[in-house]
């Protein structure tokens, strides 16, 4: 038997095998992978590859019992302990990726691809500071490579450095010209920084240079809106939505609605459904809490009886609210992925998937407490919700929401038409004064109307308010 070319045969597969996976085409890697194992003997190298195979194809346990054999048989080697690090992270082991991706590190030290795996990592699990120094190694290494400058971008933004993120992403901008991730990078920390100016100039640059895409001119839209050219922002939106037809974020910012179409919503928290509890968790959510004190105020004052939950999402008002003497509780959404997760739950009553306000008004039951967490950013006027609530509510009934606050640009420019303002994620902030004036014209009384932090993003509080509405006793 020839063993030469049997080596022969089996590098060859294996380097095919390689590109195959780097081309995103896992089902032709696969029975190549199969023919290489019969070529030669098992290795770390096959084991890369299978594991790299899995990785591409989303099956991971099969990848996971041949690392840990393969990382048992050579401890030392960084590439293997750098392929089991990527795949814990894609299994939520967290901890355990971390412990790998560092001894690939110590392994070999001039490995730049396991130092900004590194730096991820640690940036993944809070610690900021520590993925800075590495992932400032590796872009020391490798400046082209933009992917770990966008990341160390990040790093610094979370350790409170929003200078140095933006010299960071500026400097890959003058090193890869033609990277148009490095531009809307800069251009939307511009924007998280409030210096729309700086952002619209960004944008204008990318398009000049010829490097904009569809996500670069919905963000010099949103920095346009920023300083009140909404004409010129709405052309941009449009001129994004042209580049990427069927999205539907997109499509929302460039349309005129007064409140976000049905479908981005849907799709939106269809796809969030999975991974939206340990995200909203992450942000320092607040308003489910700060509604539960309000209801708690509330309980201790009346019989509360049956609570209907609007926007309830997967199920986080109800959660907080679990230990407390009220309901049963309703809940309402959109999603059927959210509503599978707070179906899980098991703490509400009834569950429906509907549209609002025209669940409200299709429906005859009376309320005492109506709840809304971090639903009306979804409606730019507010009017036509709060009336379908106040219908829906009886005499003395209380009905408890959030709204993101619209406040004024760094140069005090008020967004929007004043009262409310379409914002960059496609959710709606609304002024205090606004939501106050129109609850008072629909005949509520403000039993309360707080500024608070509902949550962080970008490093930064995302402002709120938090308001207690109830209808009138001699409402009848």
């Amino acid at each position: 038997m020839d063993h030469t070319r049997e080596t022969v045969d089996a590098g060859a597969l294996m380097k095919r095998i390689e590109q195959l996976i780097d081309q995103g085409r896992p089902g032709a890697a696969r029975p190549l992978l199969a023919a290489a194992r019969g070529l030669t003997q098992p290795s770390s190298g096959l084991s890369v590859l299978a594991a790299r195979l899995a990785l591409s194809a989303g099956t991971f346990d099969n990848a996971g019992a041949d690392l840990d054999r393969a990382v048992s048989a050579e401890p030392d080697h960084s590439g293997l302990r750098k392929c089991r690090a990527e795949l814990r992270s894609r299994m939520g082991d967290l901890e355990g990726a971390v412990r790998d991706a560092a001894e690939a590190v110590v392994l070999d030290r001039d490995d730049t691809a396991a130092k900004a795996l590194l730096g991820e990592l640690l940036l993944r699990l809070g610690r900021p500071a520590d993925a800075v120094s590495c992932l400032s190694e590796a872009v020391a290494a490798a400046p082209d490579d933009t992917v770990s400058r966008e990341v160390l971008a990040q790093a610094l933004t979370a350790s409170g450095d929003m200078d140095a993120a933006l010299e960071t992403l500026f400097d890959g901008i003058r090193t890869v010209p033609g990277s148009g991730a490095m531009r809307n990078a800069a251009i939307l920390l511009c924007i998280r920084r409030r210096e729309f100016a700086r952002a619209e100039r960004l944008g204008e640059e990318a398009r000049v240079d010829g490097v904009a895409d569809a996500s670069t001119y919905a963000l010099k839209g949103h920095a346009l809106s920023g300083v009140g050219r909404h004409e010129e922002a709405a052309i941009a939106y449009n001129d994004a939505l042209k580049l990427a037809p069927g999205d539907a974020h997109i499509r929302h910012l460039a349309t005129t609605a007064p409140s976000a179409p049905h479908d981005f919503v849907r799709t939106l928290f269809d796809g969030d459904a999975d991974r939206f509890e340990a995200h909203i968790v992450a942000l320092g959510y607040r308003t489910p809490g700060l509604i539960r004190r309000h209801v708690i105020e509330f309980a201790a004052a009346a019989n509360i009886g049956p609570v209907l939950d609007l926007g309830c999402g997967t199920g986080l008002i109800a959660l907080v609210l679990s230990d407390l003497a009220v309901g049963p509780l309703t809940g309402i959404d959109l999603s059927p992925r959210m509503l599978e997760r707070a179906r899980d739950k098991a703490l509400y009553a009834t569950l429906r998937e509907a549209r609002l306000p025209d669940a409200l008004r299709d429906n005859t039951a009376m309320w005492r407490l109506i709840l809304a967490a971090d639903l009306m950013c979804y409606f730019g006027p507010l009017d036509e919700m709060l009336s379908a609530v106040r219908e829906r509510l009886r005499p003395g009934g209380r009905f408890i929401f959030s709204v993101e606050e619209l406040v004024p640009d760094h140069d005090g420019t008020i967004p929007g038409n004043g009262d409310w303002a379409l914002g960059r994620m496609g959710r709606y902030a609304h002024a205090a004064r606004y939501v106050a004036s129109t609850a008072d014209t629909l005949g509520f009384r403000c039993l309360a109307l707080e500024r608070e932090t509902l949550r962080y993003e970008a490093g930064g509080p995302v402002v709120g308010l938090l308001m207690v509405l109830e209808r009138p006793r001699d409402d009848a």
